[in-house]
């Protein structure tokens, strides 16, 4: 049975040329969008958008390259750049009548929402990253044996080919490691849901590895040349996070006030997979994000 979150109606929306996006609508009032991470689907946001569609039009797409939405052939390195992702998401929302709407994301997602807001500024009014640093940020902070715990970045950097045969070749494994890893209560994520969480990584290596292998090259360049030119982001930005400075050394907040200046940065004690482990925190979260100015 195809695992839905349950009072939403679905649809298929085409954002780019031969590109459509799979994506769960619920809700009234305005809209947020909820990017999902890696390796799930738009799932992982089932009990946070039921519970936002209460005064909120909430949007959940399965991101290009995942889920059930299309996997186009990774041709020049920029088809799952997060500039190209995040022209989908723009895509979408338009598609459904909003120039303008707020952008939560969690892990990949979390990228794709951050460089989303940088290149559309008027368009995104408040922005919320679960778990992640800014792209270029997280490749200068990890460094040494503390950067083993990042092994799947580095791999999945490779020239294509490698990556993808490894990874194929025992997909269940890979994808679940870190299902088990990054979850401190394994409850959150029960086994319908894993099956449904493993079954669309299996069927979508190549473009996941092309979408972690983009984080490597193109959408660090985009960061270098934002950063050189003080680019921020101007909107409410909230930040939930696990203490990774504990382990890695560095100051996360001070790493995310650089580039935004309206920050709000919280540090969680769940697991990797909030939204499904701590989802009254993570919407509480959202809420206080979107009452401000």
């Amino acid at each position: 049975m195809t695992q839905r979150i349950a009072g939403f109606d679905y649809q298929r929306v085409t954002v780019a040329d031969e590109v459509a996006l799979n994506v769960a609508v619920g809700g009234n009032g305005s809209p947020i969008v909820l990017l999902h991470g890696f390796p799930q689907t738009h799932l992982m946001w089932r009990h946070v958008a039921a519970d936002l569609a209460a005064d909120h039009t909430v949007i959940c797409p399965d991101l290009r390259g995942y889920g059930a939405s299309d996997k186009p052939a990774d041709t020049d390195g920029q088809t799952y750049a997060k500039r190209t992702m995040g022209a989908d998401i723009v895509a979408l929302a338009r598609a459904f009548g909003h120039d303008r709407f707020a952008l939560t994301g969690h892990d990949r997602g979390a990228l794709v929402a951050i460089r989303t807001a940088l290149d559309h500024p008027d368009t995104v009014t408040h922005l919320a990253a679960l778990d992640v640093l800014p792209t270029l940020d997280m490749w200068e902070v990890m460094h040494g044996t503390t950067a083993a715990i990042g092994f799947h970045l580095y791999l999945m950097a490779q020239p294509p080919g490698l990556p993808e045969q490894l990874i194929s070749a025992s997909a269940d494994t890979f994808f679940g490691h870190f299902l088990d890893i990054w979850t401190r209560d394994p409850r959150a994520i029960p086994a319908d849901i894993r099956a449904t969480y493993l079954a669309a990584s299996r069927n979508a290596v190549a473009s996941i590895v092309a979408d972690y292998r983009a984080s490597a090259h193109i959408d660090v360049e985009h960061d270098r040349i934002d950063r050189a030119a003080g680019t921020v982001l101007r909107m409410p930005v909230s930040v939930l996070q696990q203490d990774w400075g504990a382990a890695l050394g560095f100051d996360a907040r001070s790493l995310w006030r650089a580039w935004a200046p309206d920050l709000h940065h919280e540090t969680v004690t769940c697991g990797h997979f909030m939204a499904e482990e701590s989802p009254a925190e993570v919407t509480k979260a959202l809420r206080d994000l979107l009452n401000r100015q």
